[in-house]
């Protein structure tokens, strides 16, 4: 009997690989910069609706704000340090539960911003059960909303990787690919091999659930075996620099982030361009972000016009996973084109 091609084997012998457990949906995560800010700027409009309340003029509108704040503001800033301080253990409990616990929080620090505005003289009779029920009330939208943040980002992941998988299955790449290992396989089997454990690679990579986020380093290697692919195609007309910290590998992305941009690059870098392109990627930890870039040359300093639609689905998963410590950047200088991404580490 005929043994099996060592190539095509590649495609038999996958091993069975489990789907991966569901990572606890901490919507608790109180610690970010964007979550302050959104949580104490709710709190701080909806004290000034109610300031309105009983105000006659402008100056006591703002009389009132103002001592009103004095006990809304750090009520609020102790549910978010109690948010921040118990999202783990609060994660492994049932999202009603979650939510249960965040509106008990928020009856608290509504107490406790009674008992700031009772000391001050503001409040004579203290309102101790209208305080604690404003303080559930607010802290029950605060986690509603923070609970479909969390769910927002599941349709967001599916939605990269079945683009992700249009984008690899299109006749134009799969042809490419496969004609040129076609031309491989009896000059150089072991390379045409090595391709086609590439391409298989990118299938598997996205259809398999890879969670919210996974490493820079997980990144940077799918992006690896998509320009080994690309290599064999156009030859010495891609020129390929790595610049990699390894302090940075750690970092945190949505799936599927760096693969689309270097797509891109060689999309419309060097495929219009007879001469080829210089594409280089590189990662550098800086304090506490770290920062990825993906820099192409263009043909004739002019890029070719797309539609913006893989830029567009990084940057907002980018804003769902990191929200506003995740910066996105792209800029066409001088022939060369640059993405630019700010994560924290």
């Amino acid at each position: 009997m005929q043994e099996e091609p060592q190539i095509l084997s590649a495609f038999h012998e996958l091993p069975a690989e489990p789907a991966p457990a569901a990572p606890p949906a901490l919507v608790f995560d109180a610690c970010r910069a964007g979550v302050i800010l959104r949580a104490v700027l709710f709190v701080e409009v909806c004290v000034a609706v109610g300031a309105m309340f009983g105000a006659a003029s402008f100056f006591e509108w703002l009389t009132r704000l103002s001592l009103l704040t004095g006990g809304a503001l750090p009520a609020t800033l102790v549910w978010l340090i109690a948010a921040c301080s118990l999202k783990r253990p609060l994660a492994r409990l049932p999202r009603p539960a979650q939510h249960a616990a965040g509106t008990v929080l928020g009856a608290l620090a509504g107490a406790y911003g009674c008992a700031m505005l009772a000391l001050t003289g503001f409040a004579d009779p203290a309102p101790w059960l209208a305080s604690a029920a404003a303080g559930a009330l607010l802290s029950a939208l605060v986690v509603a909303g923070l609970l479909l943040r969390a769910r927002a980002q599941a349709p967001a992941a599916t939605t990269a990787r079945l683009e992700e998988l249009q984008a690899r299955i299109q006749p134009h790449f799969l042809f490419n690919t496969l004609n040129s290992a076609i031309a491989l396989v009896r000059a150089e089997p072991a390379k045409a091999e090595a391709l086609l454990e590439d391409l298989s690679d990118l299938f598997r990579h996205a259809l398999v659930d890879q969670g919210v986020s996974v490493t820079l380093a997980q990144e940077v290697t799918l992006a690896e075996r998509y320009l080994s692919i690309e290599q064999v195609r156009f030859g010495d007309r891609l020129h390929v620099t790595w610049a990699l910290d390894p302090a940075a590998a750690h970092a945190q992305l949505p799936p599927l982030l760096l693969q689309p941009l270097v797509e891109n690059a060689v999309k419309h870098g060097v495929e219009p361009s007879a001469a080829g392109a210089e594409l280089r990627i590189s990662t550098e930890r800086r304090g506490g972000i770290v920062i990825i870039k993906v820099t192409n040359t263009v043909p004739g300093g002019q890029g070719a016009p797309g539609h913006g639609l893989a830029q567009a689905n990084v940057r907002d998963r980018l804003n769902l996973l990191h929200d506003v410590q995740g910066r996105f950047q792209a800029v066409l200088k001088d022939g060369v084109y640059q993405v630019r991404i700010e994560v924290p580490i």
